[in-house]
């Protein structure tokens, strides 16, 4: 089955209204990812197969006064179904090329520690950092393609 990865924008939001099971945490409300497609730095891309969404990655742009731009990676979810095939890896991809699109030097994803799908997946893309509670990991975006 092929996959498709898609960024949502207010034109396609629709894409997200047949979803797998739980790729998101809640049911997606129209007038919520209206309104955060909408806020400037907010993104979104979407795994599609047969038109049904299986993945979701979304992120926000991390301006600071003092250091470089970051894209904050907000959210990575693929249905069970669909697992262990490179969605997650692809998505990120993509929203990395949209972080280095909008300026964006580094990217910071976090998880749980016991998360080991996550963590295996974002340790292999960066340098991990593990403070109580959660693990970050920082990728850096420049100079990558």
């Amino acid at each position: 089955m092929k996959i498709e990865i898609v960024r949502l924008d207010a034109g396609n939001d629709a894409l997200v209204m047949r979803v797998a099971e739980d790729v998101f945490d809640e049911p997606v409300r129209p007038d919520r990812l209206a309104a955060y497609l909408r806020e400037p730095g907010h993104f979104m891309v979407v795994a599609l197969a047969d038109g049904v969404t299986v993945g979701q990655c979304a992120a926000i742009i991390h301006r600071h006064r003092d250091k470089a731009t970051e894209l904050y990676i907000d959210e990575v979810g693929v249905s069970p179904a669909f697992q262990r095939q490179g969605i997650a890896r692809k998505m990120l991809d993509a929203m990395f090329a949209i972080g280095r699109e909008n300026g964006c030097e580094e990217a910071w994803v976090g998880t749980e520690p016991d998360n080991r799908a996550a963590r295996a997946l974002r340790v292999a893309q960066g340098d991990a950092r593990s403070s109580g509670r959660f693990c970050d990991v920082c990728i850096r975006l420049v100079g990558l393609s």
